[in-house]
C-alpha cells in the first residue's frame, strides 16, 4: 500500500481560516501588485497570463472537442496566501479579460485586450507559480485596446572567457512575429551613422 505524503493529508484537511492577504508579493524575482496597488504607483505589476488547457468547441452542436492550450490575460485584483500550517500557498484573484470578446492580434502580430471586456466571472483564482506576469500598453490608435507585452523568463546565462564573467545576457523572445528580421550583416561599414539632431539626447 502506498503511504500518503504529509504535503497531501494537508492539502486534504484543509488551510487556516485566516486567509493572509498582500498589495504586492515577490516570486521567483518577479514583484507582483495588485490593482488597487498599481492605480497610485507610476509602475505596473499587475497584469498577468496564464497559458492552460482546454476544451474547445466550434459551436453548440460541435461533438468533436478539441482539447489545446489556450492563453488568458488579466489583472491581479487580490493576492491571498493560504497557511497549510507546514507550508503556504499563493495565489492570485484575478480579473480576466473575456477569450471572445476582448482579446485579438493585429497585423503585426501584436497580442491587444480589452481590459473593460471581463468574463470568467465565477473562477478568478490562480496559483502564483503558475502565472506569468505581463504589461500592458494603451494603443494609441484606440485606447479601449492593450498591447500584451510579456516579460522575459529570467534566465541568466554567465559566459567565461579565461575564468572571467563577462556581461549578463537575458534571453527574451520576441513580443511578436508579424515585422521583418532585420540582416544587420548588409549595413556597409563605411556608412557613417544616422544622428537625430531634432532632439535631445540622453
Amino acid at each position: 500500500m502506498q503511504q500518503i505524503s504529509e504535503k497531501v493529508k494537508a492539502l486534504a484537511q484543509g488551510p487556516n481560516n485566516k486567509v493572509f492577504k498582500y498589495q504586492s508579493y515577490s516570486l521567483n524575482r518577479v514583484t507582483y501588485h495588485t490593482k488597487e496597488r498599481d492605480n497610485a504607483r507610476v509602475v505596473q505589476n499587475s497584469g498577468v497570463t496564464l497559458v492552460a488547457k482546454t476544451m474547445q468547441v466550434a459551436s453548440a452542436k460541435d461533438k468533436n472537442p478539441i482539447v489545446s492550450d489556450m492563453t488568458f490575460y488579466g489583472v491581479i485584483d487580490e493576492i491571498w496566501e493560504l497557511d497549510y500550517y507546514n507550508f503556504r500557498i499563493l495565489i492570485f484573484k484575478c480579473i480576466w479579460v473575456d477569450n471572445n470578446s476582448g482579446i485579438k492580434v493585429d497585423d503585426l502580430g501584436f497580442t491587444l485586450v480589452n481590459l473593460i471586456k471581463i468574463g470568467f466571472k465565477n473562477d478568478s483564482f490562480v496559483l502564483g507559480s503558475l502565472a506569468k506576469q505581463a504589461f500592458y500598453i494603451e494603443d494609441p490608435k484606440d485606447p479601449a485596446w492593450s498591447v500584451v507585452l510579456e516579460t522575459p523568463t529570467k534566465e541568466y546565462f554567465e559566459y567565461t572567457n579565461g575564468g572571467e564573467l563577462e556581461e549578463t545576457v537575458v534571453h527574451h523572445h520576441c513580443f511578436t512575429t508579424g515585422l521583418h528580421s532585420v540582416d544587420h550583416s548588409m549595413k556597409d561599414e563605411d556608412e557613417p551613422p544616422c544622428i537625430r539632431k531634432d532632439c535631445d539626447g540622453i
